[in-house]
């Protein structure tokens, strides 16, 4: 039976949904991100906000809540020529994908996280990528995963549980289920603290959060959160 957790935490919406649903589920918990040199790197800050938060707000789960690790992983940066590493504007490109894809992110992501694991004792990786409404990133998809999960589980001799909770929800569905995790508080929590936009912006707020609301990201959260809202029932 698994009872310990290690999060990829980033401090947006998706990875705080997947750091509730860990709290509810597992004794120990702890976080971890990745500092590779992208251009909303205000999510870095963002998400100690968030961490902070959770345990003011969320007496049940702060016991359960231990370290945050921050991994220098600047080298992404480096070979990676991608509007979330470049001041370039955002466009599709040739392949199919838009240039917000990151070669090899999540892979990495995962290598280090699993690595990290394996020596604090930690059981399950958890990470919040979906299939179902995404930017059509190869390295969030299903097959991926259970590919990384076999491979980590090979490669370190241990046997890891990458979890996936948001695999085939869309991003209404995502806001729905913060508030079953948690009720309006983490709702609030979500919209107040986290960070989504790939331009680091933090000064406009918008009913979803802040945000620039152009950025792809932007408008992923915008319209599940619109339509999460439209579900609600009328007062």
């Amino acid at each position: 039976m698994h009872t310990t957790a290690l999060v990829l935490f980033s401090g947006g919406q998706d990875s705080t949904t997947c750091l509730a649903q860990a709290l509810s589920k597992y004794e120990r918990v702890e976080t971890v991100a990745f500092d590779y040199g992208q251009r909303h790197s205000v999510e870095l800050q963002a998400r100690l906000n968030v961490l902070r938060e959770i345990r003011a707000q969320f007496p049940q789960w702060a016991p359960r809540l231990g370290d945050d690790h921050l991994l220098d992983l600047s080298v992404l940066g480096q070979v990676s020529e991608t509007s979330l590493t470049r001041d370039m504007a955002f466009k599709m490109e040739s392949s199919g994908l838009p240039n917000t894809f990151v070669p090899g992110r999540n892979l990495l992501f995962l290598t280090l996280a699993a690595a990290l694991a394996y020596r604090r004792g930690l059981q399950v990786l958890v990470t919040g990528v979906c299939e179902t409404d995404f930017s059509g990133y190869p390295d969030c998809r299903d097959d991926t995963m259970k590919a990384m999960q076999l491979a980590l589980s090979l490669g370190m001799d241990k046997r890891f549980l990458i979890e996936t909770p948001l695999m085939w929800i869309d991003k209404a569905a995502t806001w729905a289920l913060a508030e079953v995790l948690g009720g309006q508080p983490l709702v609030d929590l979500i919209v107040e603290h986290t960070h989504t936009c790939y331009l680091g912006d933090r000064e406009h707020r918008q009913a979803w959060g802040y945000g620039c609301g152009q950025c792809p990201a932007c408008e992923l959260r915008a319209r599940g959160h619109t339509s999460y809202s439209a579900a609600l029932p009328k007062p």
